[in-house]
């Protein structure tokens, strides 16, 4: 039996939202289509996309927001335009930041700007970390969380500082806020308080929110109308661009309403795994509802456990996994969503359990010695 087909047998699965056919997602678009009298936007201009639009500026305290087909686009985009405006001087990013490590050096070789990896890729940024740039820089981008060191915060006073110190020395201070609705639970304040300070934010529309693609780029209704005529001259402004913004803004509110409960959940799942000291946690704290779980076992014997579980117990541990960074070790990212918030409690204790005794006994894995 594949994966694939595992996965699809399994009753119990821990990470991410419900996955829904693409039927039943085409046909809860089209009934609320129905409901609400949507018409297509052409090229941007309709209520919909428009309404959206202020909707999501205004929550996060901008003037302005617009559409994006990607994240990819949008962060490149504003940072971009950032540095034309300072001379291009370079932009400071963390060395795990999305746009090093998914990006395959679009923001170099499609000449957007330079960029220097700034600050330790296992911790979140200080307010030091900026200020000790000797370099003149035109645009910080800053990710919140961080999501390669399993959806870690700068603390709230660093975050401040940081903001500090770019008003006072005229730097672009940009949000990759692909994650910033999980991020409202960790940090305890509304996301108009965490974007207060940064000259543009970016959002995404699919990750926590559930929709098909796309984000929104928010900043001065200037910098969004240049961002705009941009992201045309990329080839990123659709004929119509409604059917991503319908699955973004059908289940918007509900998706934002239900952050909070993701983050107890995730609470809950730091209790259950105190209880497996031989699985590691990253962060030590939950900060956002995301973490980065270790295992004592290469990414192979990891793989092997999955499949075993599913197939004898039908439930589902992880999607993704991971080398570590120690030989014979490996970690997975687990995101807290519907399906956590709907697996009983003792489900999703059994479920750890299940894999903390098929930790036991030693690696077969290449390269581990037994």
């Amino acid at each position: 039996m594949s994966d694939t087909e595992l996965l699809a047998a399994c009753t119990t699965i821990l990470p991410g939202h419900r996955a829904r056919t693409p039927a039943a997602t085409y046909a809860a678009m089209a009934a609320w289509c129905e409901t609400h009298g949507v018409a297509h936007d052409v090229y941007g201009e309709g209520a919909l996309i428009q309404e959206f639009e202020r909707k999501v500026a205004s929550l996060l305290g901008f003037e302005a927001a617009v559409f994006c087909i990607s994240g990819t686009m949008a962060q490149v985009t504003a940072l971009r335009l950032a540095s034309m405006d300072r001379g291009r001087a370079p932009v400071a990013l963390h060395p795990t930041s999305h746009i090093f490590v998914h990006e395959a050096s679009n923001f170099q070789l499609l000449g957007h700007f330079d960029a220097l990896q700034v600050g330790d890729r296992h911790r979140p940024w200080t307010a030091a970390d900026i200020a000790a740039i000797p370099d003149r820089i035109a645009a910080v981008g800053l990710e919140i969380p961080m999501r390669e060191i399993g959806g870690q915060l700068s603390p709230w006073d660093e975050l401040e500082g940081i903001k500090a110190h770019c008003r006072e020395r005229g730097i672009h201070l940009h949000m990759d806020g692909a994650r910033l609705w999980e991020a409202a639970a960790g940090y305890n304040r509304p996301v108009a308080e965490i974007a207060a300070g940064f000259d543009s934010v970016y959002v995404s529309l699919y990750k926590g929110i559930g929709g098909l693609g796309g984000a929104m780029l928010c900043g001065t209704a200037d910098f969004v109308a240049r961002a705009a005529k941009w992201f045309a001259r990329q080839g990123g402004k659709l004929v119509h661009q409604s059917p991503y913004v319908v699955a973004a803004a059908m289940q918007f509110d509900a998706r934002l309403a239900a952050m909070p409960a993701c983050f107890r959940r995730t609470e809950f799942v730091y209790e259950v795994l105190r209880d497996h000291p031989r699985i590691k946690v990253n962060p030590a704290r939950p900060q956002a509802n995301m973490l980065h779980v270790h295992l004592p076992v290469g990414r192979e014997r990891a793989l092997e456990i999955r499949r075993e579980i599913a197939r004898s117990h039908g439930t589902w541990i992880f999607h993704r996994i991971n080398h570590g960074v120690l030989p014979g070790t490996s970690y997975f990212e687990l995101y807290v969503g519907d399906n956590l918030l709907d697996a009983p409690d003792g489900r999703v204790r059994e479920a750890f359990k299940l894999l903390d005794d098929a930790l036991e006994g030693p690696d077969p894995s290449p390269g581990v010695i037994g």
